[in-house]
């Protein structure tokens, strides 16, 4: 009896979590409007999925690294060094 409870107990969680993301989900989509743009990074960096159950990857293909040029000085003092 007890087995039974503990298990419909997390069958009620599970269902009440898929509720809940399904609520939500549908919910967001009220706030989008019908004529809302991607931004550049949303354009340029979404990548297919890897797998049935993998996340999508977003790559900001645009995006530079400010302290590119301070950390190869770095990296070239350091292994000079070494």
């Amino acid at each position: 009896m007890s087995n039974t409870l503990v298990i419909m107990g997390i069958v009620v969680g599970v269902v009440a979590m898929a509720g809940a993301i399904a609520y939500g989900t549908e919910n967001q989509k009220n706030y989008v409007s019908d004529d809302a743009v991607l931004s550049q990074a949303a354009e340029q960096g979404l990548l297919p999925k890897t797998g049935t159950l993998g996340a999508d990857l977003n790559k900001e293909k645009w995006h530079e690294d400010p302290f590119a040029e301070r950390a190869a000085e770095i990296r070239e003092k350091f292994e000079s060094e070494q």
